[in-house]
């Protein structure tokens, strides 16, 4: 039987991108998108849910997206569902599932009335 990793979203980031580098240089962003869902319950009562995220992109996509991307803004992300795990100072055990972007677009204009920037270039496997 095949398998399907594929994961497309589109939210407004909670946070400001953050980069970082690994040892070997690699440039890595992480940022948290927040995914709204409107439904209807049984009972005709409007309801709203929102769903948390952690994104992660690599190399040259992971610098752009550090340069243009900033809290509140708009972003459709493309790629696969990833879970890491690891254990913290007190030997606790922790995991946490995040997508791995192969593509950033960024949606909506730039403030101060400038063009939309370009969407972010699309990375090969991170470097891990």
């Amino acid at each position: 039987m095949a398998n399907f990793n594929r994961v497309i979203l589109v939210g407004n980031l909670t946070r400001d991108p953050e980069l970082r580098y690994t040892p070997s240089g690699a440039p890595v962003c992480s940022f948290d998108l927040a995914v709204n869902r409107s439904y209807t319950t049984q009972a005709g009562e409007r309801r709203d849910e929102v769903c948390y995220i952690t994104i992660v992109s690599w190399g040259k996509q992971a610098e752009t997206c550090k340069e243009y991307l900033k809290k509140g803004r708009a972003a459709l992300i493309e790629g696969r569902l990833t879970q890491r795990s690891w254990e913290t100072p007190e030997g606790q055990k922790r995991s946490k599932h995040e997508v791995v972007a192969d593509r950033v677009q960024f949606l909506g204009g730039r403030r101060g009335g400038e063009e939309e920037a370009a969407p972010a270039p699309a990375e090969d496997e991170p470097p891990f």
